[in-house]
């Protein structure tokens, strides 16, 4: 056995060079065969026995021959090799071997305008999983299990279930180029106010949280009220009015405008809920890192703050 006096600078990734080498007798081939520069090699080969304070090598003319002591690593470090291929194949078969459906339900806009295109990402690494997804959270019922995961954008109260927040995102008050064009500039709410607007109808809202045209302009109803998110946006777009919208759909729309950033800011979360079982299928545990890590590299794109979206 080695003895590893300083094992605290000691890096396992250096045993496949190590093994290379034994097994090429030579630095240079072992370099082509790992890829990597020659030099690069020998620093690896120069901090491994560094690392356990013994000289694994004799350095001849003829190439590489190994000490006593690095006869004795040979052994070692084939059992870990042996090891990281054993694990590497086991995880690699349960990936393939994953399958199954997942029933998936999320918000109109969330769904469009940004989980459909990073989609593709989970479906090249989960080939077998079948998607179901259902473009509206509040059609479903998971206490009922008619999902097996929905994001939200309220917290659930009640019920055998399971939430993680996946992160704040922001609302601001748009406006097409060509409808503002005819318009005097907008300095207040009041001036805003005055102005056609587009929002929900107010008797079939999709949940209290998408009641933010209240919350901006108090008492005042939108003249033109579309039941969903999607449609709203559109509406804007052909200029038939202002209308509050994520920043992360607006944004999307260079002939759209923002108004009054710094008085209607508007924050909600999406929260993402699941059943609250002791252990969830695999597949189900791999679409909520894939939420969660999606959110994560993207949160930028949610909450622009000081960047005008």
């Amino acid at each position: 056995m080695c003895a590893y006096s300083n094992t605290s600078q000691f890096d396992w990734n250096y045993l496949r060079s190590f093994l290379a080498i034994v097994r090429t007798g030579r630095l240079t081939a072992a370099a082509l065969q790992m890829q990597v520069d020659h030099s690069t090699l020998s620093r690896r080969i120069a901090s491994l026995e560094s690392a356990l304070q013994v000289r694994l090598f004799d350095r001849l003319p003829t190439g590489y021959v190994l000490t006593p002591a690095g006869e004795r690593l040979v052994v070692e470090a084939e059992e870990i090799e042996r090891a990281a291929i054993r694990i590497s194949s086991e995880l690699a078969e349960a990936a393939r071997r994953m399958s199954g459906s997942i029933r998936l339900a999320t918000p109109e806009g969330f769904g469009s305008y940004f989980l459909v295109q990073r989609l593709k990402e989970f479906a090249s690494q989960y080939p077998e999983v079948t998607l179901e997804w259902i473009a509206n959270p509040g059609v479903v019922s998971l206490t009922k299990r008619q999902a097996d995961i929905a994001v939200t954008m309220s917290r659930p109260k009640t019920g055998p279930l399971r939430a993680k927040k996946l992160g704040d995102y922001e609302y601001g008050l748009y406006g097409s180029k060509s409808f503002l064009s005819g318009l005097k500039a907008i300095r207040s709410l009041d001036d805003a106010r005055n102005y056609q607007l587009i929002g929900y109808i107010p008797d079939i809202l999709p949940t209290p949280q998408h009641d933010y045209l209240q919350e901006v302009f108090s008492d005042r109803e939108a003249d033109l009220q579309i039941s969903n998110i999607v449609t709203q946006l559109q509406a804007t777009l052909e200029g038939c009015g202002l209308c509050i919208l994520p920043c992360f759909m607006a944004v999307k729309h260079p002939d759209l405008t923002r108004i009054l950033p710094d008085q209607i800011r508007i924050t909600r979360s999406y929260w993402m809920v699941t059943h609250s079982d002791v252990r969830s299928p695999a597949r189900i545990r791999a679409m909520q890192t894939f939420l969660v890590q999606a959110m994560e590299k993207n949160r930028s794109m949610f909450l622009p703050s000081s960047i005008m979206c």
